[in-house]
């Protein structure tokens, strides 16, 4: 039996389109529902918290979660990926390099840093696999019912392997993963591109245009305007134009 958005804590973005800020690190995961088919837009930190979005998930399509695409390698946001067996997982080109075992050991650790129970993250680690499709440009995938979604690499910028989903309609919706945050400073870690993330930002609107809404890996969704003011900021914090 199929429920409501809200009623699972999830918040509609469009027809057929809903997102949820996950806790702790507030954490955006999408949701894409097509005929029969369904795409997850990051997975968690965990798999206990990639096991209760696909049980939601589950819950608000009536049937299983088939795709998962991963904005980018960072715990909070792929660690629950395990949790998806059997789901085709899409990410950036040359992110595959990043899930071997040398990578799962750095996105354990840094999950540890950060307070993941180091058991739980040890777990997630160990059963994290490459996405079996690498997206070098643009990949459209058919979710069936009229329901086509692209995926493009718009990065990098925030990290070397930066994917945005786009979902057309009546309003464009496009998840950002963390080229966008609202919540708070946009985040650059060692393993960010500063001087190519404004271009990657300017990608991005380019993709949505001016009346999309643009869904930020944290915090509230926001629109084109957000995005670009964020886009100048950066390029002011980092020397770039």
């Amino acid at each position: 039996m199929t429920v409501t958005w809200e009623e699972l804590g999830w918040e509609r973005v469009a027809g057929g389109v809903g997102r949820c800020r996950l806790p702790r690190w507030d954490c955006t995961a999408g949701l894409v529902v097509g005929a029969g088919a369904a795409l997850l837009i990051d997975a968690g930190s965990g798999l206990a918290e990639g096991a209760r979005l696909r049980e939601q998930a589950e819950r608000l399509t009536g049937h299983r979660v088939t795709h998962l695409a991963l904005t980018h390698p960072h715990f909070d946001h792929v660690l629950g990926a395990g949790a998806f067996a059997g789901a085709e997982t899409y990410g950036a080109v040359g992110v595959d390099a990043l899930f071997g075992a040398r990578g799962r050991e750095e996105l354990r650790a840094d999950a540890v840093r950060h307070g993941l129970d180091a058991r739980a993250a040890e777990e997630a680690a160990d059963a994290l696999a490459p996405p079996r499709h690498l997206v070098s440009g643009e990949w459209t995938l058919d979710l069936g019912g009229g329901r086509q979604v692209l995926l493009a690499n718009v990065g990098p910028g925030h990290t070397a392997h930066d994917l945005a989903v786009l979902v057309p309609g009546d309003r464009e919706v496009v998840f950002c993963g963390d080229l966008v945050e609202q919540s708070g400073e946009p985040q650059a870690g060692p393993d960010a591109v500063p001087a190519q993330w404004p271009a990657a930002l300017d990608r991005l609107l380019a993709l949505g245009g001016e009346d999309a809404l643009y869904v930020p890996g944290h915090g509230a969704v926001v629109g084109a305007a957000f995005v670009r003011a964020q886009r100048d900021e950066l390029a002011a914090r980092f020397g770039v134009s």
